[in-house]
């Protein structure tokens, strides 16, 4: 069965069985439509599911009953790993997860999610929007039958939770941690037993001791995860994902089907909800923070033997990766958009907080 036939006769195609029955472009479905968002997170998951209904709230508010997103928890239609397979082959019409969960189907997803040593939220939307980020992205959906847009962003992540202290580089040696993207695979050149575990289910890990360690988000989702009733021990600033970019994937043909003012609609409510959705993350992690301490968490920070064995290893999966050429040239586009954007912040934002601080106390 071709993928045409296949969408007309699967209940789960929904919208898209209507966005491929009709393929001459520029003709587009007219009536009112119902499309269904995946997700990779489990329903109500603090913060990463907030951005994805916080998409369909948008479009469905613009729309005004022409289009409505319909969104699915993880595990609900596919599990969370499964839906990219899931919106390529139209048995969803989009889904909203962390890209780099995907370097399987291409190791360039990385990015727009995160990467070791990366750019912070700020200046992944300055390559995103104002340099060749955008443009890449879509390359990169465009060769899977996607439509990707910037949907969401936790800011800078914690390094994680562990059974404890880290003092140096060989306590990695055999961890078993919790981290996804080329964070984990740096990890794993410490001598890391790293696991790629759905974050509704990373809970149970770490109670259960099948993980020893696990990053998540920061203090706000890891407090509403509940990481703290299990281990102590929590380091604040990691390597792994500075300013971590959340995303849509929107099987391209049933985009190409929508109107072009339904298609902006998309592009607006994405942009919004990235927005939107950095600010939720960072104005709940100090008092979080706060409460976190309060209850015995001992916050702590990787020592620099630690930081240089980090670089690296990040280093050495990069370099992994160079023989594809999109994934150079996107790091290539990355690293000099990171240099531009990070010399001027760092002479304006850096000087000023920390005098601020200083002055302030």
């Amino acid at each position: 069965m071709d993928r045409r036939s296949f969408l007309k006769n699967t209940a789960l195609g929904g919208g898209a069985a209507v966005a491929t029955s009709a393929l001459a472009a520029p003709a587009y479905a007219q009536g009112k439509r119902t499309l269904t968002m995946v997700t990779t997170w489990g329903r109500g998951l603090a913060g990463v599911f907030d951005a994805a209904q916080r998409v369909a709230d948008n479009i469905n508010g613009m729309a005004d009953g022409e289009l409505t997103i319909e969104v699915k928890g993880a595990g609900e239609l596919v599990g969370a790993f499964e839906v990219f397979d899931a919106v390529t082959a139209g048995q969803a019409d989009m889904y909203h997860g962390a890209d780099y969960y995907f370097v399987g189907q291409h190791p360039a997803y990385a990015f727009f999610t995160s990467v070791p040593f990366g750019m912070t939220a700020q200046e992944l939307v300055n390559w995103y929007y104002h340099g060749d980020g955008a443009a890449i992205h879509d390359e990169l959906g465009q060769i899977f039958g996607l439509k990707s847009f910037l949907a969401g962003n936790t800011g800078a992540q914690a390094g994680g939770w562990y059974s404890k202290e880290i003092n140096g580089p060989e306590d990695f040696n055999g961890l078993k941690f919790r981290m996804p993207g080329l964070g984990g695979k740096a990890l794993g050149k410490l001598g890391a037993s790293v696991q790629n575990i759905p974050g509704a289910e990373v809970y149970q890990a770490l109670a259960s001791g099948a993980i020893d360690g696990t990053e998540w988000i920061g203090p706000w989702a890891d407090e509403k995860a509940g990481f703290q009733e299990i281990t102590k021990f929590y380091y604040t600033a990691g390597f792994h994902e500075p300013g971590a970019g959340l995303s849509i994937g929107m099987n391209r043909e049933v985009f190409e089907s929508l109107t072009p003012a339904q298609q902006k609609m998309v592009e607006i409510g994405c942009a919004e909800a990235h927005q939107w959705n950095l600010s939720q993350f960072l104005s709940n992690n100090g008092a979080a923070l706060q409460r976190l301490q309060s209850n015995g968490v001992k916050t702590l920070e990787f020592p620099d033997s630690v930081w240089d064995a980090f670089g690296e290893a990040s280093n050495a999966v990069h370099q992994e990766n160079m023989g594809d050429e999109l994934y150079k040239r996107t790091y290539d586009s990355y690293t000099a958009s990171l240099k531009s954007s990070s010399g001027w912040i760092k002479k304006s934002d850096g000087v000023y907080t920390a005098q601020r601080d200083r002055v302030l106390g």
